[in-house]
């Protein structure tokens, strides 16, 4: 497929204008990028990453002139990581004028509030909503991130085609979505591949905080390696929980993990050694990566993570597409959203979470997983 060039030349853009436009600076050509996020709480490092990033994606855009002119305005929302509130920020986006989401950032709120965009057609990229119902609703959804279940399978085939380890336990969150569809199609591919899982203990959104019992059953199975597919707060307090044990076994996450590192109070030198599976890797020497994570880090003063890459990535998606379809800024919702679900599945973009990423009409992303490692308190790749 021919790669769309106007927007994508303006991803290693070095420099943001006092003019870029963000909510607040609004004008009457501007197209408007709603999104809803945890902003606040548990999960806020995935929402600020998001907003951050996604920001800085418009501001670039902007001070290159646009998408074919068009001015980008990003409106974003605190939705908490829980799916009513998700779906009031969607309802006040609306009322704002959106003429697309970009979001939403975690797979729960995302499914209520693609239900809700499904009837007002409007156009819905989730950055990082990886259960596979995010975008099932309609025809008018597309992911940046991959799926859950492609998460699970490449993970098994990784571990697999590098001889990783040869006896495997897994400790899965039961009561979530996205944990629970990981691991499905993990145990799935595990058939496949010259390892064995001999344990894998659930645990619910009621016992999170105690893994003991699941620690004790991995240890006792004789598990060399110990897949975790769930979320970097639970994740802290089963490396806490495992090294109080004397339990070091080789430790493998995928992309919920990322943030293990911001968790305050944790000992980050019990992450040494541990690996995940991420689309996007900080030390990447391409010039994207290298001046998206410059630019992030003089903003934010730390470095961005796979969030906020995807998000990123999301922006100049929709950019792109905007270009391919023609949309200009007085178009309704409902006559983008037509147009750009077309676009999306004839544009291909270099990004930092991938090259040549195309999108198919079911909505989802083809792109190349990658495993890094964390070494010396930072993600290296693998």
């Amino acid at each position: 497929m021919k790669k769309f060039g106007k927007v994508l030349g303006i991803m290693t853009a070095a420099a943001l204008t006092a003019g870029a436009l963000s909510v607040g600076a609004a004008a009457e050509d501007t197209f408007k990028i709603g999104s809803s996020g945890p902003m606040t709480g548990p999960a806020a490092t995935y929402g600020n990453a998001v907003m951050n990033a996604a920001q800085i994606a418009v501001d670039e855009i902007n001070e290159a002139g646009g998408a074919n002119g068009v001015m980008l305005e990003f409106n974003p929302q605190d939705d908490e990581h829980d799916a009513e509130k998700a779906v009031n920020a969607y309802n006040t986006l609306k009322d704002w004028g959106m003429q697309a989401f970009l979001g939403t950032v975690t797979s729960g709120p995302c499914i209520a509030v693609e239900a809700e965009a499904v009837n007002d057609n409007m156009f819905l990229l989730t950055p990082s909503g990886s259960a596979v119902d995010c975008i099932t609703a309609g025809d008018n959804a597309f992911r940046v991130c991959f799926s859950d279940p492609d998460q699970g399978t490449a993970s098994a085939k990784y571990i697999g085609e590098n001889g990783l380890a040869e006896k495997i336990a897994v400790i899965y969150d039961s009561s979530d979505v996205y944990s629970s569809g990981v691991y499905a199609t993990f145990q799935a591919e595990a058939a496949n591949q010259p390892f064995e899982i001999v344990c894998a203990e659930a645990f619910t959104a009621d016992s999170k905080t105690d893994f003991s019992v699941q620690l004790q059953k991995a240890k006792e199975s004789g598990a060399e390696l110990v897949f975790l597919p769930f979320y970097y707060n639970e994740i802290a307090l089963v490396f806490t929980q495992a090294d109080a044990m004397g339990f070091a076994p080789k430790w493998f996450g995928v992309d919920g993990m990322d943030g293990i590192l911001t968790v305050e109070g944790f000992d980050t030198s019990l992450t040494e050694g541990v690996m995940l599976l991420t689309p996007f890797s900080a030390d990447a020497e391409d010039e994207r990566t290298k001046n998206f994570v410059a630019k992030y880090q003089e903003l934010h003063n730390e470095v961005p993570n796979q969030f906020a890459a995807d998000a990123y990535d999301g922006v100049y998606a929709i950019a792109a597409a905007i270009e391919k379809a023609g949309i200009t800024a007085d178009m309704d919702a409902s006559e983008v959203c037509d147009l750009l679900k077309v676009a999306m599945t004839e544009i291909s973009i270099d990004g930092v979470t991938g090259t040549g990423m195309t999108w198919d009409a079911s909505g989802e992303p083809s792109k190349d997983p990658k495993a890094v490692v964390i070494e010396n308190g930072a993600y290296k790749g693998m």
